[in-house]
């Protein structure tokens, strides 16, 4: 048996190299159209499961959010709702066939919906 040890001081969440360099791409394809903008992560209830992830292109988060500097060009704005549930996740892109598609590697799911739309944690 392992045991992990929480560290509150950590990053709620951790972006890929590949991750950071697709919204990199999609913040500066808005920016060229006149629009500063950054990445909201949040959750919403819904599916088989419980929750789903949501990500959104916002100028601004919300007061409450926590904020995370990715890199220059990639500020992610986490929903202060959302970090219990949020907590050690890895945001990734992954290749699937011809597609690309984020993919949140999250330690606190228990059980996700045959489809990948929902899932719910401990």
């Amino acid at each position: 048996m392992t045991v992990a040890t929480f560290d509150p001081s950590g990053p709620v969440v951790t972006v890929t190299d590949a991750a950071a360099d697709y919204f990199s791409k999609n913040l500066a394809a808005e920016k060229a159209k006149g629009a500063d903008k950054l990445i909201r992560l949040s959750t919403k209830e819904s599916g088989c499961t419980g929750y789903a992830y949501v990500l959104d292109m916002v100028e601004q988060g919300e007061t409450d959010d926590s904020v995370l500097e990715v890199n220059d060009e990639v500020t992610l704005s986490i929903a202060a709702d959302a970090i219990e549930l949020l907590r050690g996740t890895e945001i990734d892109m992954a290749t699937e066939g011809l597609n690309h598609v984020v993919k949140f590697n999250n330690p606190n799911v228990i059980a996700e919906c045959g489809c990948g739309e929902s899932f719910s944690v401990s």
